[in-house]
């Protein structure tokens, strides 16, 4: 059961088992911090110092670290696999699973801004310049985005998963 004090539950950190996780809630829009050489110390210290629920699935971390995360929050995520993980999160802190899809980067957590097409003419495989006309850039990483085959996937996962 989480364990939360006035927290907003738009930002998480996620312990390194839980990788998959992080990136489908940042397809979601959420803002996740994830750093897999983290320790559970710097974990912790990161949580609290920057108001982040921590997501982990270790009972250890928990039961160490309770006192300095009942400010924050925390959940102790139950299942191995990644689509009751996030069905757990969503379900838990009734997440919007429908409005801010895509507004972030999955591999870094960037946000995803609109960029003019012209901008990623040479940055792009020539099909896809000429087959979209909306693109986003990763305002962290750079990486470019546009509503391919890849991103029908990722919708139709998603409504498979949370409905």
């Amino acid at each position: 059961m989480p364990e939360s004090d006035e927290v907003s539950p738009k930002r998480f950190i996620a312990d390194v088992m839980l990788g998959k996780l992080t990136r489908w809630l940042r397809i979601l829009g959420y803002d996740v911090a994830y750093d897999p050489h983290c320790d559970d110390e710097a974990l912790v210290q990161r949580a609290v110092a920057e108001g982040r629920i921590l997501l982990t699935k270790d009972r250890r971390l928990i039961e160490r670290w309770r006192r300095r995360l009942r400010h924050t929050g925390h959940l102790l995520i139950q299942s191995d696999r990644w689509t009751e993980q996030l069905q757990q999160v969503v379900t838990t802190f009734q997440l919007d699973h429908q409005n801010n899809r895509l507004t972030r980067c999955p591999l870094c957590n960037g946000v995803l801004t609109t960029i003019d097409r012209e901008q990623v003419r040479y940055k792009v495989p020539f099909f896809v310049y000429s087959q979209h006309q909306r693109f986003a850039r990763c305002s962290d990483c750079g990486k470019i985005y546009w509503a391919g085959t890849h991103y029908d996937r990722v919708q139709e996962t998603l409504r498979k998963v949370l409905g």
